[in-house]
């Protein structure tokens, strides 16, 4: 396993990240707070995601991981440094990109094939063309028998099945998703991780997961970035030498996976103290 450490050095792009999906670079984001105080969210940020690759985001509560989705997106602008989503600066929010995050986007009035079959029309594919779609995703998550029920006859694991569904059939290039299965109970979750894997193996998206569990966050990566209790910056990269395909219920129990948990863990767990002193001291 490889492990780069940037808590004391400015992480240098890489020589690809000219051609990388995702390139943060040098980024430092700033805010003024409600009652007129200049807030530092991240600082000195650097991460770069190559195209097709899985990463996970894990660090302290506050420390930045959602305000990184929000830098590629461009809803929120760096201060200083840069951003650039294939290749090109990010100036709106790309047609390339898909969201999944905690609380799903379905359209609680439509039936599931109705919500999945919204983005393709959106977008202007023909109508029998987007239902042709609609009904061969939710087939592949398997919910085909579920085409015409609405959303609030589905149990919270079938609607992030639908939710994943609604996603790629946009064939998104970039997939982030921020703790998507955090909501769900841990036999669900697990499911869910399986198909979220199974359904990336078919479209090699490029992903930023976020996610507060270090276990989830290794089972699924091929890189995971550790960062630093706020103002965010990227601690350390850890590339993860499991092997492919990965099923979640089995690769927690490999010896290799339980090292490298145990290295991360040791590493996140200084940030997650001095993020739970601050709170302490502060009262928020």
């Amino acid at each position: 396993m490889n492990v780069q450490t940037a808590a004391t050095r400015k992480v240098a792009p890489d020589a690809s990240a000219k051609d990388a999906a995702i390139a943060i670079d040098d980024v430092t984001l700033r805010f003024t707070t409600p009652d007129g105080h200049m807030m530092t969210a991240l600082r000195d940020f650097t991460m770069t995601v190559a195209r097709g690759e899985f990463a996970c985001v894990v660090g302290p509560t506050g420390c930045g991981k959602s305000t990184t989705l929000n830098l590629v997106t461009s809803l929120l602008r760096p201060t200083t440094g840069t951003v650039r989503v294939m290749g090109r600066p990010v100036e709106s929010i790309s047609r390339d990109i898909g969201f999944v995050f905690q609380a799903d986007a379905l359209f609680p009035w439509r039936s599931v094939i109705d919500n999945v079959a919204a983005g393709p029309l959106y977008r202007g594919v023909s109508k029998g063309e987007a239902y042709e779609r609609a009904r061969d995703w939710i087939a592949r998550v398997g919910l085909a028998r579920f085409e015409k029920h609405y959303p609030h006859q589905l149990s919270g694991g079938m609607r992030k099945r639908v939710a994943l569904a609604q996603t790629f059939i946009n064939q998104p290039k970039i997939l982030l998703m921020d703790e998507p299965f955090s909501a769900l109970d841990i036999q669900t979750r697990t499911l869910m991780q399986d198909e979220l894997l199974n359904l990336w193996t078919e479209l090699k998206s490029s992903v930023v997961f976020v996610t507060h569990d270090l276990e989830e966050a290794i089972a699924l990566a091929d890189k995971v970035y550790v960062l630093t209790a706020g103002p965010g910056t990227v601690k350390s990269v850890y590339q993860i030498d499991l092997p492919r395909p990965r099923v979640m219920a089995d690769i927690r129990y490999d010896a290799k996976f339980v090292e490298i948990a145990r290295i991360i863990w040791n590493d996140l767990r200084e940030e997650v103290q001095i993020g739970q002193s601050r709170t302490l001291a502060t009262g928020h």
